[in-house]
């Protein structure tokens, strides 16, 4: 595939010849509990771009779910990891020491807002993250019970996976899950009536938190933390109001509760600054779950805590390939990019992108509702824009329309479509998704 391919073309049905196969052989032998919107069978990608078995392009906007933060198969990273592997692969961070897990910690440290002492516990992926900070506020505070919020990502390991209520079948057949989670409302205003603002959906939720569910359901002595999306990802890129983090808070420090950030979808320059939670002022997280962005594609996922909090004694804690050197490698050239270049083209092709997606809802009244920061971008598919009753059969209807035309979406929520792209996009590239975009709605819609 050419280095200067920037917009998409296909060149058979889909899915094509090569790819059909590959499609039955999966069928046949991998686990069915994957989900897969439509036959992508992807060979090669650079960029934003992938061409599939049969030489078909595609412009991704899904970033392996906003996993290739740098794009795909970003020359400097692929340089690194090639360095790295012809060096060191493996020799496993719990039992020895090799300089990449502090230098890389060091960074971390280095990029949280206030400043202060972090230090880091290297898993490999989002859920495990999340699982490490369940365990250290469990460890650090002696007590048991959290506090998640409804609609929420975190995983589908089991600790995660009982923070986890986005969906049903997501749960379905597990139980029971690990016991003392009590789940609450986001403050979603668009799931709102219609006259709510921001400071009364704000208010609503930590009024029920506080007056009802610490003073009938659990005693917030008990709570060890309360685990939070700063924007939510799986539950339908939902930005909350700009005063709910702080407010939040605010309440969990009064009750002596630790907060933890869930930044693994949101963090790592997505929203257009390094991490989610940046945008709102005066919010400080205790503990923050990072992953999907961090290595452009290799596995990491990483715990990071205030030093204060992290006095679990040796063996409380650990994980034999986190912290992979190699995926360090990939990991702190990321974060160079990331600073150099991607966090501010996100911010600035971001806000490009979302006008123009506003201006589409001229076009399609099925668009419910644009929202979302940087390039983290939701799209409410609606079947009345007044009553904004959700249309999931139509969102989905919409998402396998753009792949035949070569915009690779996913959906999320109950009939959101996520735009999370590469970082890197332009305008160009911008423009040719919301063309695609405007095509398969109408087409869906016919």
């Amino acid at each position: 595939m050419a280095a200067q391919v920037k917009l998409p073309k296909i060149l058979t049905a889909l899915p094509g010849p090569r790819a059909s196969a590959i499609v039955a052989e999966d069928h046949r032998y991998v686990s069915p509990s994957y989900t897969r919107s439509y036959p992508l069978v992807a060979a090669r990608g650079t960029g934003a771009i992938v061409e599939d078995v049969d030489g078909n392009i595609f412009l991704d906007f899904s970033a392996g779910i906003a996993v290739c933060s740098t794009g795909h198969c970003h020359p400097d990273v692929v340089r690194a990891i090639q360095h790295q592997s012809s060096q060191l692969i493996h020799m496993s961070g719990t039992d020895f020491y090799y300089r990449q897990m502090p230098d890389f910690a060091r960074k971390l440290e280095s990029l949280m807002p206030g400043g202060g002492s972090w230090r880091c516990f290297f898993g490999n992926s989002g859920t495990e993250a999340i699982e490490a900070a369940i365990k250290l506020a469990r460890y650090a505070t002696g007590r048991f019970q959290l506090v998640a919020f409804q609609n929420s990502f975190h995983g589908r390991t089991m600790g995660s996976l009982s923070l986890t209520s986005s969906r049903p079948m997501q749960r379905k057949g597990f139980g029971p899950l690990v016991p003392g989670v009590t789940h609450i409302p986001y403050p979603d205003v668009y799931r709102c009536p219609l006259n709510a603002t921001p400071e009364t959906v704000s208010s609503a939720v930590l009024k029920y938190l506080e007056d009802v569910v610490f003073k009938t359901t659990v005693n917030p002595g008990e709570v060890a933390a309360i685990v939070v999306e700063p924007i939510q990802g799986e539950g339908g890129y939902v930005v909350p109001p700009l005063d709910f983090l702080p407010a939040l808070q605010r309440l969990a420090r009064k009750n002596g509760i630790l907060i933890v950030a869930d930044e693994v979808q949101c963090g790592m320059g997505r929203t257009g600054r390094l991490f989610g939670f940046e945008h709102f002022p005066d919010f400080h997280p205790d503990i923050v779950a990072l992953a999907k962005g961090i290595a452009s594609g290799l596995p990491l996922g990483v715990m990071i805590a205030r030093s204060e909090l992290m006095t679990w004694e040796p063996g409380a804690h650990a994980s034999t390939f986190g912290g992979n050197p190699v995926c360090l490698a990939a990991a702190m050239e990321t974060i160079r990019l990331l600073e150099s270049e991607y966090v501010a083209n996100a911010a600035k092709v971001g806000a490009f992108l979302k006008s123009r997606l506003q201006h589409l809802m001229d076009a399609h009244t099925v668009l419910g509702d644009v929202r979302g920061l940087g390039l983290m971008l939701g799209l409410d598919i609606v079947k009345d824009r007044a009553t904004r009753a959700k249309n999931p059969d139509l969102r989905d209807a919409i998402v396998v329309e753009c792949f035949r035309r070569g915009l690779l979406v996913l959906g999320a929520g109950t009939s959101t479509i996520r735009l999370s792209p590469p970082l890197l996009i332009d305008e160009e590239q911008a423009d040719c998704a919301v063309r695609l975009l405007s095509e398969s709605i109408s087409s869906a819609t016919a």
